[in-house]
C-alpha cells in the first residue's frame, strides 16, 4: 500500500551538501546548492570520503569545514550530510499558550523588545505590558525669572519606541518653590513640541502644570505637581522628553524650601521624570 501522509522530504530537517572538491589542503568551504552553508556545528555534519566515514575528525567555522589532517586530491567526497534538531514545522498562530511554557522557561536575555507579536501569543500574554522604563531624578535646585519659558535643567530623558505603535505613558513630579506671589506655568514638550497642555481659550498661557501661590505678607512658598500622561509619538527614533517652565514675575525654584533656610521648619524634596513605553 502506498504511503499517505506528508512528503518524505518533510519527515526530518536532514540536509544534502555540495560534494567537496579536494585539492590536498585541509579546508574546505561548505556549500548546498552553490550557496555558502553554515552548519548548526561540527557535530551536525556526517560525510564519506573515498568510502570511510568521517565524523568528529574536523571543525567549522561559518561555512569553512577544516579537517585534522590534509585531504588527498585524489581522494573523493561521497557524500556530506547536515543533521539539524528535531522536525521542520511552522508553529500555528496563537499556539504557543502558558501550558505549553515551562516555569522560567524564558529570561530576560532571551526578549527582544517589540519583536513579539501578537499572531505569535494567545491574547493577552504580551500586548499592553510595559517595554521600557527611563526616568530622571533631580535633587539640585533650580530658578529662574524668564516669563518666556526656559528648560527645567536636570528634567528631560530620551527614549527610542521599538515600535512606532508604541504609547509612552510620563510621570511628572515636580517640586516647585517661590519667594513672593507668583502665577507661574510648567510645560511638558515632546522634542520642541508642546504635548499635554490645556486648551487654547481665550489669551491664557497654556500649561501642563499651572501654579498659582497667593499670599499677603508675601513669604516664600513651595508645593508639589504631579501629573500622568499617555503620548503617541508614532516613530522608532530617539525622543527627548523634558518639563519647560516660565513666571510671570518674580523668581520660581525647582527643589527649593522656603529661602533655602537650614532649619527644621523647612522641607526640601526631589523632582522626576519618568517615561514608559507601552506596547501596542
Amino acid at each position: 500500500m502506498a504511503y499517505i501522509g506528508r512528503g518524505t522530504e518533510s519527515i526530518s530537517n536532514v540536509e544534502v551538501l555540495d560534494n567537496l572538491t579536494f585539492d590536498g589542503s585541509a579546508s574546505y568551504t561548505l556549500q548546498k546548492s552553490s550557496v555558502n552553508f553554515v552548519p548548526s556545528s561540527a557535530n551536525n555534519l556526517l560525510s564519506s570520503i573515498s568510502g570511510v566515514v568521517q565524523q568528529g575528525n574536523f571543525s567549522v567555522s561559518g561555512s569553512t569545514i577544516t579537517f585534522d589532517t590534509t585531504v588527498s586530491a585524489s581522494d573523493t567526497c561521497d557524500w556530506i550530510l547536515h543533521y539539524g534538531t528535531g522536525l521542520i514545522t511552522t508553529v500555528a498562530d496563537g499556539a504557543i499558550t502558558e501550558a505549553k511554557l515551562g516555569s522560567n522557561a524564558v529570561t530576560t536575555a532571551k526578549i527582544n523588545n517589540g519583536a513579539i507579536t501578537s499572531a505569535k501569543l494567545d491574547s493577552g500574554l504580551a500586548l499592553g505590558k510595559i517595554g521600557q522604563v527611563i526616568s530622571t531624578t533631580k535633587t539640585d535646585t533650580f530658578s529662574t525669572a524668564s516669563t518666556t519659558f526656559v528648560d527645567i535643567t536636570g528634567l528631560s530623558v530620551s527614549i527610542t519606541p521599538t515600535s512606532a505603535t508604541s504609547k509612552i505613558l510620563i510621570h511628572i513630579n515636580l517640586v516647585k518653590g517661590t519667594n513672593a506671589n507668583d502665577q507661574s506655568a510648567f510645560k511638558l514638550v515632546r522634542g520642541s513640541t508642546d504635548i499635554a497642555i490645556g486648551d487654547a481659550d481665550g489669551s491664557r498661557t497654556r500649561a501642563t502644570l499651572p501654579s498659582y501661590t497667593g499670599n499677603a505678607d508675601a513669604s516664600p512658598q513651595y508645593t508639589s505637581l504631579a501629573m500622568t500622561h499617555l503620548d503617541s509619538p508614532s516613530t522608532t527614533s530617539a525622543t527627548t522628553y523634558k518639563i519647560i517652565g516660565r513666571t510671570n514675575s518674580g523668581t520660581i525654584y525647582v527643589n527649593r524650601s522656603a529661602t533655602d533656610a537650614n532649619s527644621s521648619s523647612y522641607y526640601r524634596g526631589v523632582s522626576s521624570l519618568t517615561v514608559m513605553e507601552v506596547l501596542a
